[in-house]
């Protein structure tokens, strides 16, 4: 954990959605803290509770148990305080069909401190040539580099971002990206969930992974997936495997030989060798190293239930 002070400390965390039998806890006693100045990912498998983690967060309800503070300040309590220092993208924002995209900022952009320019905001996320087109008009990703530009419209110190880039091409994700990582250069701070692996590897400087309304992993990309082994696959040959490869595993696959390794390098030099002196072809052969998709998928398969 970095030693610089936490813009955003979640401690004990419940949610809790009815009452009595029907009751149903969504997040079961998160603890979370972001630095000032880096770039977090939330992940987590579907329902696990990362979307009503970032509510309590963005101080859209009152947790059922635990304490959330942006900025050192309560957010649903010192409201008036936080809300000015922090840009918000929800997955859906609701703005009115009828409204041009210049009209949707320039009313955000009366409820912002210090909102930026119009024209400012909408050259920040490549939507200058569609100003006066209207919401009803534009495809999913442009609604959603709109959400963005109007979250983003009064430079928050805390920025909260919920699949900011779903529904984006690829070269617009990649703007969003840059973007993003634009933000941590002037010092802001950004908590993002994300479906997608690439990204928080991408742009995260750290990772918390939920799992039923806990989080069961943290920390760096590299730290969560660095003690996960890596994965050799091929076409299971005829010829039996040598009886010692430098390999935590070797398990059959439907018609295919899996190997875990922790030294994928070691391993792989070792297979192929035996291969070449026994003429035996490895067909459909691939070698994965550890990665952050690999232990989501872990996690997702119950390994960490």
């Amino acid at each position: 954990m970095t030693t610089a002070i936490a813009a955003i400390t979640v401690q004990g965390l419940h949610r809790r959605y009815g009452v009595g039998d029907d009751a149903f806890e969504a997040v079961r006693g998160v603890d979370l803290a972001v630095p000032t100045g880096t770039i977090s990912a939330l992940l987590g498998t579907n329902g696990a509770g990362k979307t009503s983690t970032l509510e309590l967060i963005e101080g859209l309800a009152r947790p059922s148990g635990g304490s959330v503070r942006v900025l050192g300040l309560d957010p649903v309590a010192d409201r008036h305080q936080v809300r000015p220092r922090t840009g918000v993208l929800l997955q859906q924002s609701g703005f009115p069909g009828d409204l041009t995209v210049a009209e949707t900022l320039e009313m955000w952009a009366g409820t912002v401190t210090g909102a930026r320019p119009v024209a400012e905001s909408l050259a920040r996320v490549r939507m200058e040539h569609r100003a006066d087109t209207r919401l009803r008009s534009l495809s999913g990703g442009e609604k959603r580099r709109l959400d963005l530009a109007c979250a983003l419209t009064g430079d928050p110190d805390v920025v909260l971002l919920d699949e900011p880039t779903t529904g984006l091409d690829p070269e617009s994700r990649r703007d969003v990206w840059n973007l993003i990582r634009g933000l941590r250069g002037r010092g802001a701070t950004v908590l993002l969930t994300t479906h997608y692996l690439e990204e928080a590897e991408e742009l995260a400087d750290r990772v918390d992974i939920m799992h039923e309304g806990r989080i069961v992993r943290s920390g760096t990309p590299a730290e969560i997936s660095g003690d996960h082994p890596s994965t050799i696959r091929f076409e299971t040959p005829l010829t039996a495997l040598p009886d010692r490869l430098p390999a935590r595993g070797v398990a059959a696959d439907g018609g295919h030989t899996v190997i875990e390794t922790d030294d994928l390098q070691d391993t792989l030099t070792e297979l192929l060798g035996w291969a070449a002196r026994h003429d035996v072809r490895l067909s459909d052969l691939e070698a994965r190293t550890a990665s952050l998709e690999s232990v989501f998928l872990d996690i997702a398969e119950g390994a960490h239930a």
